[in-house]
């Protein structure tokens, strides 16, 4: 884990909360939350979806993986480890899994888990009905999820029940990273009883983690509490309590509030201080992070790969980093993030060098920025407000090009999961790793016909390397090729790599085990909590 499809900046949040000032809900006065020692307080906001098969981003993710879980997990390292499969065998084609189900997992209810459970949680994400973003990207390998996915039959043909703790799955070529794939939530079990009782029954979820939801009052707080059946590490905290929308995360942690809090360019001075208040709390953590912009490649003037070049070239992404970010980000000049296999150090980006964008764009169909039609790029926010990282980038391409571009703000929600059919000519994203492999990056990005290849980019010759690196036993074939694929993505211009990010956050000293992984999540069921 995690996808976090379509990643917001943590800047967005800020923005909301000054706007909302901790905005609170008429109606019925909530139940307090829990307090005093045993408790975790942090900064959140609103889950888009409880439900798995449905969840896509980060924000709805952070307590997915706390409520539900799968048949495997990453460790520690972000390799696949076992989960409620206390086991499995690979055929020696490496197209057939057979997994072993542990016998001690329930549901909060006490239901106990069995390999049914899994095959119908599967066959509903991938029903069209159910409506999963999802479910093609991480589910696709098994043989049969096309016909389902195409409402053709109901049951995935490559999934059988061979017993109540046995699940055999096959897969339509052997690949390294199909296991990885099921540790996103769309592979996680739900209860069927659960989910036909209607509505949205993700309110109150019958789910298989390491906490169950107590409460949730929309734009006020949300509770977690340990679940006492898990078959794993019981926590090691009573509750955990998301204030969402409290205000300004910063302030909170100041105040006591929260034990956690996320750090953003406005106080990376304040918190980097070795003389201040808070330097013995920062912890710095790399991420596996791209942020880039994508193009429209199926529309004009996007379709023109010299102007695709120029709008690259005509950004200064080293002065970006240093006066927009205040370093705290690493400039891009590929696709793949420094710590990912594969990740390439003689890779050739597409240097800044406005003579050089200008004249591409003499050369392009165009001939001259004056013809270039309107250029819109989309983003997500609230209220008008846009990042600092994107208004220096509209600034620098109407300076180096003469180019106006406009900007168009989409409700996050709306941005996260439609945006497809809203996308303008470009639009400004970005991706965290669900797993440390490539594929991730450039199969799922950049492949023809892939859910999340939003700009609509297709290169045989790209399609090709990706394919064959998909099932190439030999790992350091398979990341040669991958390799490949990388440099003709960025040659190509196919988007804009901008920058990989890395988390700086606050942690109180009271606080122990809250691991923040490269994937940007922590599991809280390793998180205690000292007397303070």
């Amino acid at each position: 884990m995690m996808k976090k499809i379509l990643y917001i900046l943590f800047a967005l949040v800020l923005i909301c909360s000054l706007l909302m000032g901790g905005c609170q809900c008429d109606g019925e006065i909530p139940p307090p939350p829990p307090s005093g020692e045993g408790v975790l307080n942090l900064y959140g906001v609103d889950p888009y979806t409880l439900d798995p098969a449905v969840s896509g981003e980060a924000t709805s993710h952070q307590y997915v993986v706390q409520l539900f879980s799968g048949l495997v997990r990453l460790d520690d390292s972000l390799e696949p480890a076992p989960d409620i499969a206390q086991s499995w065998e690979v055929s020696q084609d490496g197209m057939t899994y057979t997994f072993y189900l542990r016998q001690d997992v329930s549901f909060h209810d006490g239901r106990q888990v069995k390999a049914e459970d899994f095959k119908y949680s599967w066959e509903r994400a991938c029903n069209p009905q159910t409506g999963s973003l999802t479910a093609a990207t991480y589910l696709g390998d098994i043989v049969g999820v096309g016909e389902v996915l195409s409402g053709e039959r109901e049951d995935i043909s490559g999934v059988r029940v061979i017993g109540d703790y046995t699940l055999e799955v096959t897969i339509d070529a052997p690949k390294s990273y199909f296991l990885s794939k099921l540790t996103y939530p769309t592979a996680f079990v739900v209860d069927r009883a659960d989910v036909e009782s209607g509505g949205e029954w993700w309110h109150s979820p019958n789910g298989t983690g390491p906490f169950k939801l107590k409460q949730w009052d929309e734009n006020q707080l949300l509770v977690l509490e340990r679940n006492e059946l898990y078959y794993g590490e019981l926590a090691g905290v009573n509750s955990v309590v998301f204030w969402l929308w409290g205000g300004v995360p910063m302030n909170m942690y100041e105040m006591g509030d929260i034990d956690v809090t996320g750090i953003g360019i406005a106080y990376i001075e304040k918190v980097t201080d070795e003389t201040g208040p808070f330097y013995l709390d920062l912890e710095v953590v790399p991420e596996l992070s791209f942020f880039y912009i994508g193009f429209n490649t199926a529309q004009p003037p996007f379709d023109d790969v010299n102007i695709r070049r120029a709008f690259s070239l005509a950004i200064d992404k080293d002065k970006l980093v240093s006066l927009a970010f205040k370093d705290m980000m690493q400039p891009a000049d590929g696709i793949l993030p420094l710590g990912m296999p594969g990740y390439n150090e003689e890779l050739i980006g597409l240097d800044y060098d406005i003579d050089g964008a200008r004249e591409l764009i003499a050369n392009s169909s165009y001939g001259d920025v004056s013809q270039l039609p309107p250029i819109t790029i989309t983003t997500a926010g609230w209220g008008g407000l846009i990042s600092q990282g994107l208004e220096a980038i509209v600034y620098q391409w109407r300076e180096n090009l003469g180019v106006e571009v406009t900007v168009r703000q989409l409700e996050p929600e709306r941005f996260l999961y439609h945006l497809q059919e809203e996308k303008d000519e470009m639009f400004y994203i970005g991706w965290i790793a669900d797993y440390p492999h490539p594929q991730d990056f450039l199969d799922v990005l950049f492949h023809s016909g892939t859910d999340n290849n939003y700009g609509e980019y297709s290169n045989p010759e790209v399609d090709d390397l990706l394919e064959r690196a998909g099932v190439e036993q030999d790992s350091s074939l398979s990341l040669a090729l991958y390799q490949q694929a990388e440099q003709l993505l960025v040659e190509d211009a196919a988007c804009i790599p901008l920058w990989f990010g890395q988390n700086y956050i606050l942690v109180k000293l009271y606080v122990i085990g809250y691991n923040l992984n490269p994937l940007g999540f922590a599991m809280l069921n390793e998180v205690s909590v000292e007397p303070h």
